[in-house]
């Protein structure tokens, strides 16, 4: 059978996703908050209540990916607090950390209450499940590993959860053909829909398998799923050698996700890594129209701040956090105002 291509599907967008207000009076807020941070001459030290954005008026999403504080080692109820603290929308948790929460004693119930309670939400997960192993016998353990933690999201109120190449993103791994490594994706999308949580196809710049835009895009395509869909990220498309313009072959719909950083122009792209990314707007990458040309394709999904810098782990949590949510909003008021 030939895939149909990825736009023929049609299901819902994530229902995480906030409804967006009339675009004129948007744009009118986002162009009045940008002159405004213009007048104070010093937009670095903008709040991001200066950059005026709300669930009610932004057309995206905010999210913390854990990541961002890992070196601060936290448990997870404080990475938690960080986030509400700083003012995301939702959180994007990693699965070793609930975990290693659960395996202490905790309770879902009552980290599902904390979030909540914050009035934030799950908007997707880190997990490391081996779908994709070219070994029968690990692929189907790795299936399981993602079973436990597609219940361990839906649990705390989650309904995403990453489904990076792991198990083929090695370079002496064996990387399976792009129809096999569909055919293995769709498996993973039937046990999520035994448990309600979507796995979203995740894009490893620096990996030999799913590293660039147009194989993202075909193992989607080619998994034939209702639920396919894929997770982005704007240092992994410049890492894979992706141009961003690719983007634009994507449904907006398909993009409930999209992990947010910046990179600088040094190191070069062969030999940059995860800790050299930086806050948005902080690098060379094109962030301001590459995120213009999303939200005119329709994109209405969470933009969750992924970052591995040590720097920042050397800084007080709740203002690397805050620092890393004025910067995404800035960048996205930027794109905005550009219509």
């Amino acid at each position: 059978m030939t895939p149909a291509p990825l736009h023929s599907f049609h299901f819902p967008t994530c229902e995480l996703i906030a409804a967006m207000t009339d675009r004129r009076e948007f744009i009118g807020l986002v162009s009045a908050s940008a002159v405004g941070l213009a007048m104070t001459g010093n937009s670095e030290a903008a709040s991001a209540a200066e950059v005026d954005f709300t669930n009610k008026k932004s057309p995206v999403r905010f999210a913390l990916n854990m990541s961002t504080l890992r070196g601060h080692n936290l448990t997870i109820t404080q990475q938690i607090e960080v986030a509400a603290k700083a003012g995301y929308d939702g959180v994007e948790p990693w699965i070793r950390d609930l975990e290693a929460y659960v395996k202490k004693g905790g309770n879902v119930a009552d980290l599902r209450k904390q979030i909540e309670d914050a009035g934030m939400t799950v908007d997707s997960a880190i997990g490391f499940a081996q779908w994709i192993n070219d070994d029968a016998e690990q692929r189907k353990a790795g299936l399981e590993v993602a079973r436990r933690d597609m219940e361990l999201i839906r649990s705390i109120g989650g309904a995403m959860i990453a489904a990076p190449p792991i198990g083929a993103h090695q370079k002496d791994a064996i990387s399976p053909p792009l129809p096999v490594i569909a055919q293995r994706y769709r498996a993973l999308l039937e046990v999520g829909d035994e448990i309600g949580v979507t796995p979203q196809l995740e894009l490893w710049g620096f990996s030999p398998t799913i590293s660039k835009l147009g194989e993202l895009v075909y193992v989607a395509t080619a998994a034939e799923h209702p639920k396919a869909c894929v997770l982005p990220d704007f240092y992994h498309i410049y890492k894979g050698g992706s141009d961003f313009a690719g983007l634009g072959m994507i449904e907006a719909s398909r993009m409930h996700c999209f992990h947010i950083n910046d990179y600088p122009s040094e190191p070069s792209q062969r030999d940059i890594s995860d800790k050299d990314r930086v806050f948005p707007g902080d690098g060379v990458c094109p962030l301001v129209p590459t995120i213009r040309q999303l939200l005119d394709n329709g994109f209405r999904g969470t933009f969750s701040l992924e970052l591995f810098n040590p720097e920042y782990w050397k800084r007080d949590a709740l203002e690397v956090a805050r620092e890393g949510l004025e910067k995404s909003k800035r960048v996205v008021a930027d794109a905005i105002a550009q219509a």
